[in-house]
């Protein structure tokens, strides 16, 4: 499904629009992600693990804008994705259809302007008005600055999957599992 498109005016003057990225924002989707990535240890993959396909970011992208709940929320200055937000579904069984995922990102240059809290706040609103009674993520353990905004907005963590992350140095990363319940 589609987003009501909003306007987010950051603290340096410059105007992000956000909206739902749709199949044919695959390739702003594919090159926010490849830069994401290579910007800080806290993304699942890194450059190297290979180009995203842009061809399944279309899919995917097409599959979510025909859904009835799954959505994404997305930041643009310009033609340029500085955000990317999903929720979706954890699975499409009756017993888990109260359960949405959800995973961001946001350009480095654009952290700590508020943006992550205000795409944060669109998508919970728009969760709960799809159905989804909570939210869950996971973390990375040392991304402070991102547990520190979820916190903020409401998650609680209620698990750890320990090591779930190792780096290229060879040391691990927790991953922090964190809900949202919505009502």
């Amino acid at each position: 499904m589609k987003i009501a498109q909003k306007k987010y005016d950051l603290p340096n003057g410059e105007i992000a629009i956000i909206k739902s990225a749709g199949a044919d924002d695959a390739l702003k989707v594919k090159l926010h992600r490849e830069a994401t990535s290579a910007e800080t240890h806290f993304m699942a993959r890194y450059p190297e693990d290979g180009e995203f396909n842009l061809e399944r970011i279309a899919n995917v992208l097409k599959t979510i804008e025909d859904s009835e709940r799954d959505f994404m929320v997305s930041a643009y200055i310009g033609d340029e994705m500085i955000g990317d937000l999903g929720v979706t579904l954890v699975r499409p069984h009756i017993k888990y259809l109260h359960r949405g995922y959800l995973g961001m990102s946001i350009r480095q240059k654009y952290t700590g302007m508020g943006l992550g809290s205000f795409m944060m706040k669109v998508a919970l609103e728009q969760a709960k008005v799809n159905g989804f009674e909570q939210v869950e993520l996971g973390v990375f353990s040392d991304n402070d600055r991102a547990r520190h905004l979820y916190s903020k907005m409401g998650f609680k963590e209620y698990g750890m999957n320990p090591r779930a992350f190792k780096l290229k140095d060879g040391t691990y990363r927790d991953e922090i599992i964190m809900v949202n319940f919505l009502d």
